[in-house]
């Protein structure tokens, strides 16, 4: 049995690659960018921002009994 080996690949072969990697990252690019801009997760809106309305009317009632 005979094996055939070639160190490079032919000009169309290597367009053909060429072509395919190019037109494979603009296609991920696009996923990507859909993936990102429709996410349901958004952590901003589960962050704490401060002390609640609870947190307040306690220090309001404090301040109330000790003046």
């Amino acid at each position: 049995m005979a094996t055939l080996a070639s160190g490079s690949l032919s000009s169309a072969a290597s367009g053909r690659a060429e072509r395919g990697s190019h037109f494979s990252g603009i296609v991920e690019f696009f996923r990507q960018f859909f993936v990102r801009a429709f996410d349901p997760y958004r952590p901003e809106l589960h962050y704490m921002r401060g002390p609640g309305p609870a947190c307040r009317a306690k220090q309001a009632a404090a301040l109330r009994r000790s003046s």
